[in-house]
């Protein structure tokens, strides 16, 4: 059923438009030259509509004032077991493949202003809708695309690239460590968007859910991970009511290089928007990015990339000190945030980093580092590291490279007083006076 809802009653189902039938047009107000988005849900345990629906047509008609918001209602067929639900997505697909079609002759609707928003298994339907459609739709947003039955099939048989001009995808429960991976791992569309790796998602309790899995099995399954699956859905509704604050993420080659902060560049499509206001960027071969969150609305955070050349004696051995940074720039500060140091630190080897902060600190005026629960024979160690304490043979650091992801700006930090001594724990760097230079080609 195709249930057009009302800006003022976005969560009731007040009219339905039937194909074949005209005059439901007519008496449901369909708006013939406005975008139009049909919102198709996942597998369901209850039967009913979940919470996210109603905020997601409120959230799209806050946007888009003279839209037509059409919700897909396969609720009875979703209500199956999984396998079952998976099953059915095709058929569904493929009814609303001919109602797509029964709109564009009956209502001479033209489908670049139809956009289809699919969550979990209905990310799937709006693929096979997509598909089975006799002329192109204009775009599909797939929200944690369903993995199980799903990963790895031919294209025809899942949401991809060829449903649509335009298909992007966030992916926010991509794991594997329960067997299965809820989302689906794959890119599938022109532009996936793996927010925290695709993962873990901050605010969500993962190891209360990983208990229920143990304790109910996959029935549990509704409860103990609609955090991570549905938040994908709450990122895409972020992404239409604070459009000011819009989240960026990054092409990058994997995760690992992104939590390195590789990959904070924007040259030649190498960053987007994330959500509703994507750039449509289309490619042969799907491009993957990634981006941080916040645990609530609004997500965005801010990244940088720090690099850090540590001089020293090439025999010095590497070492795995536990690092903080804080930021203080021209609109705040950002204070005690962790370095993930994903290697060991090692002399004459440029290190980088990735740091993200909650707050837009401005243009950066110092940085400040900040050794962490350190023993006092670590803290002379450790200082004799930025100081290049002679006497200890320590490795140094002249300089930090930044570059700021949000702003696209490079900024090279200088010790503040190369003079200090060797028992403070807070190491100042503020701006140099001569300009960035890549240390290395990547």
């Amino acid at each position: 059923a195709f249930s057009l809802r009302n800006p003022s009653q976005p969560d009731d189902d007040v009219c339905y438009i039937v194909r074949g039938k005209p005059e439901t047009l007519n008496s449901c107000n369909f708006k013939n030259t406005s975008k139009t988005f049909l919102v198709i849900h996942g597998w369901t345990v209850s039967g009913l509509f979940e919470s996210w629906v109603e905020k997601l047509v409120a959230a799209l008609y806050n946007r888009e004032k003279d839209a037509n918001v059409i919700v897909v209602d396969w609720l009875d067929t979703a209500q199956n077991h999984y396998v079952v639900a998976a099953q059915n997505t095709k058929m569904v697909g493929q009814e609303t493949g001919l109602f797509i079609d029964w709109l564009e002759e009956t209502a001479r609707f033209p489908l670049e202003k139809l956009h289809l928003i699919g969550y979990s298994l209905g990310a799937h339907v709006a693929g096979f809708a997509g598909n089975h459609a006799t002329n192109k739709v204009g775009r599909i947003t797939g929200l944690d695309p369903a993995g199980p039955d799903f990963e790895g099939v031919h294209a025809h048989g899942r949401l991809s690239p060829d449903d649509a001009h335009f298909v992007d995808v966030l992916h926010t429960f991509t794991r594997g460590s329960l067997g299965l991976s809820i989302g689906i791992k794959q890119p599938v569309g022109h532009v996936d968007i793996y927010p925290n790796g695709g993962s873990f998602q901050p605010g969500c309790n993962m190891r209360g859910a990983l208990e229920k899995i143990a304790s109910y099995g996959i029935l549990a399954l509704n409860n103990a991970i609609r955090c991570e699956h549905e938040r994908s859905v709450h990122l895409f509704i972020d992404s239409l009511l604070n459009e000011e604050e819009a989240s960026r993420a990054y092409s990058c080659g994997s995760n690992d290089m992104f939590d390195r902060g590789m990959c904070l560049q924007c040259r030649k499509n190498r960053c987007n928007t994330v959500g509703y206001d994507v750039s449509k960027v289309r490619k042969a071969r799907s491009i993957k990015m990634f981006t941080k969150t916040r645990g609530s609305m609004p997500f965005r955070v801010f990244h940088y990339q720090l690099k850090i050349n540590f001089l020293g004696k090439i025999n010095q051995l590497a070492m795995e000190p536990a690092l903080t940074v804080s930021l203080y720039g021209t609109n705040g500060e950002a204070e005690d945030l962790k370095l993930n140091i994903q290697e060991k630190i090692t002399p004459n080897k440029t290190h980088s980093f990735l740091v993200v902060t909650e707050k837009d600190t401005g243009d950066l005026l110092m940085l400040k580092f900040k050794l962490e629960e350190s023993t006092s024979s670590l803290l002379t160690l450790l200082s004799s590291w930025w100081y290049g304490d002679s006497a200890n043979s320590g490795i140094q650091v002249h300089k930090i490279r930044v570059r700021v992801g949000e702003t696209q700006k490079k900024i090279v930090l200088c010790l503040k007083d190369p003079q200090t001594g060797s028992s403070t724990q807070d190491v100042a760097f503020v701006k140099c006076k001569e300009p960035w230079r890549s240390l290395s080609k990547r």
